[in-house]
Parts: C-alpha cells; structure tokens; sequence
C-alpha cells in the first residue's frame, strides 16, 4: 500500500524500501483480511531523541472514514508506552500540518521540499516530562 500512495498515486519516484522497517514498529489497521491504514514507529537513536511516525498511510479506498485519526492515536499510546520521556518527532507533508496540530504536534521547521512534495517537520512533547 505504501508503495502505491506514496509512489504511484503521488508520482513521486523514491526509494520508499528504505531498510528501516526491519526495525521499526509496525501498526496496522485491518478488516478482515484488508489493510486499511498503517503508520511504522521508529525507537530513538539517543536516550534523548524523539521516537518517529512516519509512512503514516491509508488506503485510498478507504478514506474519509477518520482512520488517520485512529491510526494516529494508535501510533502515539504506542510511542508514549513504548518511549515515555521522549518527544514524538515526525515529517508532515505541508497541507496536513493541521490535521497533526490537532494531535498536539508543533512545527519545528519551514517548509522544505521532500521528493517534490512539501513538508515540515513537527514535534509532540512527551506527557512525562523527564526529571
């Protein structure tokens, strides 16, 4: 599915097969036997860096139904369990910058071009601050 949003349906030539997910987790939202939205999480390198969402995706054929909203809630109670004192870090296209605010993420940076396509990067403070 990442393949097809993030390549074909955005023309976006790039290598989206990146080697990161062999240790990234994972979240996927399916029905039956359909994958409907999945997002990876990646740990931070440094006991101070932030955790990361990213591929944060759903099918075409199954939007407008708020699955980016239970895919994102999902993707944080994973962060916030799995890496309490860290931020959550994330590069958003541009035009979806709302849509993360309402999650509590800020900007970070201006926007910048990735792969042709607007983004900015963002960043949630974590719920427990560290001591």
């Amino acid at each position: 599915m990442r393949v097809d949003v993030f390549v074909v349906e955005q023309n976006c030539p790039y290598p989206e097969l990146d080697g990161k997910d062999i240790d990234a987790l994972h979240l996927r939202l399916l029905e039956g036997g359909d994958l409907l939205a999945a997002a990876r999480i990646l740990k931070p390198h440094e006991p101070q860096d932030p955790s990361k969402i990213g591929r944060v995706v759903v099918s075409p054929a199954h939007r407008g139904k708020r699955l980016g909203d239970a895919l994102m809630r999902e993707s944080i109670t994973a962060c916030e369990r799995l890496y309490p004192a860290n931020p959550i870090a994330l590069s958003a296209q541009a035009h979806l910058r709302r849509f993360y605010e309402s999650f509590g993420f800020v900007g970070t940076s201006q926007e910048y071009l990735e792969d042709g396509i607007p983004h900015i990067d963002m960043i949630r403070q974590p719920a427990i601050q560290p001591a």
